[in-house]
């Protein structure tokens, strides 16, 4: 009896990248019913995985561990005999895994490749070489189709929150639980890639009627600065959450606005109308038609690979500042109307 099909997908890191990878294992089952799938990642993002229901394992490495744990884990795992590997990372450590565990077996194998070319011509030249319009999540499912995968996006929802998180997500809500309300995510790894503060000062005070939860992580100082716009209707929930409570607060949410960062990815994944408020990155774009995009064309974007700049624009950050509070107002309210 022939062996059923065993997948193993790399990928370490990082939160929006894994977030929007989680659609592949159900397109690998649904090509391969039968199918065990594997996933290795970092332990700090495996709790995104573990309530999938087409992921069989979750194999955690400890980056604390360097390298001799990364070389324990795999000898642990070379027992198990894969028959296709993906490595949807391309960096030293996943082509390490596939040294160890896949290049002297008869196991098939697929790398995501990193396009450098493509990526030379549009940073240094401005040309977009690129399928349009950019999808992260088609980006990642793409190389699959060598295996008679989809390229399409699954059905949403594909993260999945375990009681822990949604039971912390109350918790934190409190009174707030009883309540419609938007969220936000108004922070960014790099501040050009957020939509600037006064734009969502404005936004909150142009729509009185709605209440708003502001998400973000410790460092976020700023958004307490948001939250006093509106006291009575802006819960600050930045650094009081991790990033899976954090997702279940989008979850709850009738709408989610955010720049280019992990909860983009998050809202889509879970299934959640959302803005997207796109700026200088050009590879984080969101896939869902269920996701309206806000950015503007101008020859100067994308000006960096992450949106680490610098700005070249003569009107500073321009591609962000430009996408007007009532603009944001009125989509989102165009989302909340469709939901009804």
């Amino acid at each position: 009896m022939p062996q059923k099909p065993r997948f193993l997908i790399i990928r370490f890191s990082s939160f929006g990248d894994v977030t929007q990878c989680l659609s592949v294992p159900s397109n690998i089952c649904a090509s391969y019913p039968e199918a065990e799938v594997h996933w290795i990642t970092r332990k700090d993002m495996a709790p995104l995985l573990k309530n999938h229901p087409a992921i069989h394992r979750v194999w955690e490495y400890d980056r604390k561990t360097g390298l001799k744990g990364l070389f324990r884990l795999l000898n642990e795992m070379s027992s198990i005999k894969f028959s296709h590997i993906y490595d949807a990372h391309n960096n030293i450590r996943s082509r390490f895994v596939y040294w160890r565990l896949g290049l002297f077996s008869s196991c098939k194998f697929l790398r995501r490749s990193q396009k450098r070319w493509k990526r030379f011509l549009l940073f240094r030249f401005h040309k977009n070489t690129y399928e349009k319009p950019f999808s992260g999540q088609r980006d990642l499912l793409e190389p699959l189709t060598q295996w008679n995968i989809e390229k399409s996006l699954p059905p949403v929802p594909q993260l999945f929150l375990g009681p822990l998180e949604i039971d912390k997500s109350t918790e934190l809500l409190g009174s707030w639980g009883k309540k419609n309300y938007i969220a936000l995510a108004p922070s960014a790894a790099y501040f050009l890639k957020r939509w600037p503060l006064e734009h969502f000062k404005r936004l909150i005070l142009s729509m009185p009627e709605h209440n708003f939860v502001l998400i973000g992580g410790p460092e976020d100082r700023f958004i307490e600065e948001l939250a006093a716009v509106a006291p009575s209707r802006t819960l600050n929930t930045a650094g009081k959450a991790s990033l899976l409570v954090s997702s279940a607060l989008v979850r709850g949410a009738n709408a989610l606005i955010s720049n280019d960062t992990g909860l983009l990815h998050v809202g889509e994944q879970l299934g959640i109308p959302t803005i997207a408020l796109m700026g200088p990155a050009p590879f984080g774009f969101p896939s869902r038609e269920n996701t309206k995009i806000l950015e503007l064309d101008l020859p100067c974007r994308p000006c960096s690979k992450h949106g680490q700049g610098p700005c070249i624009n003569k009107i500073y950050h321009q591609c962000l500042i430009d996408i007007t509070p009532e603009q944001v107002r009125r989509e989102v309210l165009i989302k909340l109307e469709a939901k009804k």
